[in-house]
């Protein structure tokens, strides 16, 4: 059995390894938010019950109302998605046969949906530990395909790139006709937001996703949107089946849309939680990417390959996110969300069991 391809379901994981799954487990590899959904969604889940019984609105108009207000873009800029892989499939195919360059380590989607589509694939890989953009040794690659994808805030790293960088890979993918597409799946989790959506206007060739999934822990509703000229917006929906986003997802995106007091208390207990788990595993040995979100890579610098230390973490119900399928990782790192405080507290108390065993 190969490798899960995402995190969720560790049952495929504890498969994979050939080991007894416990009765209780933390799913260390899912990256929701750890307070999971508003309560708003709760208090109004009853009154949606008739919404099943009729087709939602195709083009979600309401909801796009409510993303441009968020995002203060305008709603012919906005194209939603039955969540981010059915965006990236429709770019895929939007984009088939085109030469596609993926800068490495990302979400592993990219590829496999561009690689359906019969898309000649190359990729650049950033340097292990700091995984900074170079973006003059990038500028030779850029010129030789059709399109970038770009992770950021990144996928699985959590690191992410200031407003001049992305505008600089912007105009250099824009001066040699380059579409670049940036995934900002998590851009909602940043406390200080890094993203070019106000510069959209002088960039017809970028595409923004986002997901509504992962900071409103919806993750079973399915839901995302993509951002670009008005142009580009038209040619995609040419590609979406009709209904393609069901009526309980549109009501629980507006919603959630709503809730902003949630968005800043998740930032600031992410951040502080952050902070506090690298404090105590930085001094016990471990090194963790420079994350500004809610997961993080963490390894154990006396492996190599993480495999001991992943085995030995599952054996006691915590179950991390493997990067044997993340090219430039190829499980040499581990990947962890953040979660509530005591959840974290467990992680770091086997963490140091651990290390005390080594």
């Amino acid at each position: 059995m190969a490798w899960p391809l995402h995190g969720s379901n560790p049952y495929y994981v504890y498969e994979h390894m050939c080991l007894t799954m416990p009765d209780t487990v933390v799913d260390f590899s899912v990256n929701l938010n750890p307070f999971g959904p508003p309560e708003s969604l709760k208090q109004h889940w009853d009154g949606w019950f008739d919404k099943i019984t009729d087709y939602p609105d195709p083009d979600g108009r309401q909801l796009k109302k409510q993303i441009a207000e968020t995002a203060q873009i305008s709603e012919s800029a906005i194209l939603l998605g039955n969540g981010g892989a059915e965006l990236i499939s429709l770019l895929a195919q939007f984009f088939q046969r085109k030469r596609i360059l993926i800068i490495d380590p990302s979400f592993s989607e990219y590829e496999r949906m561009c690689q359906t589509y019969n898309c000649q694939i190359s990729h650049f890989t950033l340097r292990e530990n700091d995984w900074k953009l170079p973006l003059d040794e990038m500028n030779k690659q850029i010129k030789e395909n059709d399109v970038l994808f770009l992770c950021h805030p990144n996928n699985p790293t959590g690191i992410s790139y200031t407003i001049e960088e992305l505008l600089k890979i912007a105009t250099l993918c824009k001066k040699n006709d380059c579409y670049l597409v940036i995934d900002e799946a998590f851009y909602d989790f940043l406390l200080d937001p890094k993203t070019i959506v106000g510069f959209l206007r002088d960039f017809s060739n970028v595409i923004i996703l986002r997901s509504l999934t992962k900071m409103y822990a919806i993750a079973g509703l399915r839901l995302g949107y993509m951002l670009a000229a008005p142009s580009l917006i038209e040619r995609f929906r040419r590609y979406q089946v009709h209904w393609n986003v069901n009526a309980l997802a549109i009501a629980a995106g507006i919603k959630c849309l709503q809730t902003t007091d949630y968005v800043q208390r998740t930032q600031e207990f992410i951040g502080e939680e952050r902070g506090r788990l690298f404090s105590v595993l930085r001094k016990n040995g471990y090194q963790m990417s420079n994350s500004d979100v809610n997961f993080y890579l963490l390894r154990d610098p006396q492996l190599d390959e993480q495999l001991p230390l992943f085995r030995f973490l599952l054996e006691r119900g915590l179950v991390p996110r493997h990067t044997a399928n993340y090219r430039g990782l190829n499980g040499r790192w581990l990947r962890f969300s953040i979660k509530q405080a005591e959840q974290n507290d467990r992680l770091m108390e086997e963490l140091i069991k651990w290390k005390s065993t080594d």
